[in-house]
């Protein structure tokens, strides 16, 4: 996710040692990771659990009509829980899916968190974000906290760019698994949701001879094509997301602002076609994110020196990570 950077003080030390968690940090991390972890197993379960039957509540009373939207969603929740419980190869999938989707976003964070240490930039441990049930991810991500400026131009760079190229090769072998293990598909019956691949999947589609337009989604699938959505998602140009970090550390503020914007407008013309061609509104909330992401101004780093070679060619593979995870419609919903 996008790590939030302050700006320079005047007083700054950067010899200043940074501190470790202390032993109630370390308590409120692990916390959130469990939580997370049972999360999205629940998620991981739900993706490869039959359809349940599922009481449905009374309308005798008034306030039944009121609760009617809360007591159906806990009816859900429960008879999937019960269901999973009396078969424990559900569990299993569910408990594959998180290992592997946590893995990529952990090893995302950490990417980040090691560059902090690194620099010498105080930076919190990664923050899970559980989701509640029947939440496709069962997570809403993870972040890190930096809480000390980012010296130079070299550091905001190498902070920025770390966490979704570790999170990508994670991704790689969670993706080929998931391609190697993908089994034909049930025909389509009535109205579904398809997860459309990014070019990656594709690729390596091709490589191995398996035909992805007639495989069913995975554990190991879902995963990578999530973990693959989030790191797509985060290099995109735009204010402090790490891509926005990237791009500011290598053209300047200016060159930042122009190309933040016209990556909002050109996500905002794929949400609208994607609800046109697609019927998805998936779309929309990457506009909305990007929008919000547009007013958040990015400091400037104290000292801004040449990046180098070496950083210019991690500038262009990175370009190419997001070529490899983005894909324009990445939800459709046929009818």
């Amino acid at each position: 996710m996008a790590e939030s950077i302050r700006t320079i003080r005047a007083s700054f030390d950067p010899s200043r040692p940074t501190f470790g968690p202390t032993t109630r940090e370390w308590r409120l991390h692990l916390f959130f990771f469990a939580l997370t972890v049972l999360s999205t197993t629940f998620a991981g379960v739900m993706q490869v659990a039959p359809e349940v039957p599922t009481a449905t509540p009374s309308l005798t009373a008034p306030l039944d009509y009121l609760l009617y939207v809360p007591h159906l969603y806990l009816n859900e929740v429960a008879a999937l829980t019960r269901y999973a419980l009396f078969h424990p190869v559900l569990l299993v999938k569910g408990a594959a899916f998180s290992l592997s989707l946590l893995a990529i976003l952990f090893s995302h964070e950490m990417g980040h968190y090691l560059a902090c240490r690194h620099y010498d930039v105080d930076a919190t441990l990664p923050y899970f974000i559980p989701a509640p049930p029947l939440f496709l991810a069962g997570t809403f991500g993870a972040f890190i906290k930096i809480r000390s400026p980012i010296p130079t131009r070299r550091a905001l760079f190498d902070i920025g760019l770390a966490g979704p190229l570790a999170g990508f090769v994670m991704a790689l072998p969670v993706a080929v698994v998931g391609i190697l293990t993908a089994v034909p598909a049930a025909p389509l019956q009535g109205s579904e949701i398809v997860f459309n691949d990014p070019l990656l999947f594709r690729l390596l589609g091709k490589v191995f001879g398996v035909r992805l337009d007639a495989a069913a989604p995975n554990p190991y699938y879902m995963a990578a094509w999530i973990g693959l959505l989030v790191t797509s998602l985060n290099l995109m140009p735009v204010g402090q997301l790490d891509g926005g970090h990237g791009t500011f550390a290598v053209f300047g503020q200016r060159a930042h602002q122009i190309i933040g914007r016209v990556a909002f407008v050109s996500v905002v013309v794929l949400a609208l076609l994607g609800f046109w061609w697609h019927h998805s509104p998936s779309g929309f909330l990457f506009a909305v994110l990007l929008g919000v992401m547009l007013r958040v101004r990015h400091p400037q780093p104290a000292v801004m020196e040449p990046l180098g070679t070496a950083r210019v060619l991690v500038a262009i593979l990175t370009l190419l990570v997001f070529v490899l995870c983005f894909w324009p419609f990445p939800i459709s919903i046929n009818y």
